[in-house]
């Protein structure tokens, strides 16, 4: 595994994570200091990526300062991932909609929807209030359907090797953990468990609210997101996997913690 390091500004290396290993046990590097691997979205503090490294102790209590890691090498930069925004993500679910609006429809007609809309029209005629408590109470079943197969086709979609529905990969982007990689089929079913207030009914629009705060928060994250711990990057997976992804960088060497 290769290992870069963030100190005062600067990145250097890529290093060896043995190498890593060795700096944080004799003190060249402290466990504040961030570092990143390839996969990794957020630098993150060397004490967190190596927790079974630590200093060795010191005479007097008084730690040394520690050396500089060698020159950074000047790895030529390649675009790191990029949280996918509100408008990109609404795009994704709009044609993962019309994806399933073909089999939601055969589906509900199967289960009786046409009649039940003829039953319905003719209510109307002579009492609306009750044709439509009739109507609600008539659809309840191929609502739970529906939303099952909704549910069964996120989950298993965004927990697959392109880490995506074919919404998603139809506009270029993926789902992740933390640290970039595929998520789970456990963490994709707690993820899209949240998809299921769509069918509530709350005195706020929850639903609403679920999606909307991905336009405000720091890393695009929708509530599912936040509750699940995972992004949404732009980027197919087979793109990603064949690349080298390097830290994110300015000029100078500068980088972007």
């Amino acid at each position: 595994m290769q290992v870069w390091i963030g100190r005062n500004g600067e990145r250097f290396g890529p290093y060896t994570d043995d190498e890593i290993r060795q700096w944080l046990r004799d003190g060249t590097c402290r466990p504040d200091e961030l570092g990143w691997y390839d996969g990794m979205v957020d630098w993150r503090p060397l004490g967190e990526l190596f927790p079974e490294e630590r200093p060795a102790a010191v005479a007097d209590g008084v730690p040394p300062m520690p050396p500089s890691p060698p020159p950074f090498l000047g790895v030529t930069d390649v675009a790191a991932p990029e949280y996918a925004g509100f408008w990109l993500r609404f795009g994704a679910w709009v044609i993962d909609y019309l994806i399933l609006i073909v089999p939601f429809t055969v589906i509900a007609l199967s289960m009786g929807l046409g009649a039940v809309m003829t039953t319905v029209m003719e209510q109307m005629k002579t009492d609306q209030v009750a044709a439509l408590e009739a109507y609600a109470t008539s659809v309840l079943p191929i609502t739970y359907v529906l939303m099952v197969i909704g549910f069964v086709y996120y989950t298993l979609f965004e927990a697959s090797k392109w880490q995506a529905t074919p919404g998603k990969m139809a506009v270029g982007i993926r789902v992740t953990d933390t640290d970039g990689q595929r998520i789970s089929i456990a963490r994709s079913a707690g993820r899209n468990a949240v998809r299921l207030t769509n069918v509530l009914r709350f005195p706020v629009p929850l639903p609403l609210i679920c999606y909307v705060v991905a336009a405000f928060t720091e890393r695009k994250q929708g509530v599912h997101d936040l509750l699940a711990r995972t992004y949404v990057l732009t980027g197919r997976a087979e793109q990603v996997s064949v690349a080298t992804v390097a830290p994110r960088g300015g000029e100078n060497g500068r980088f972007d913690a």
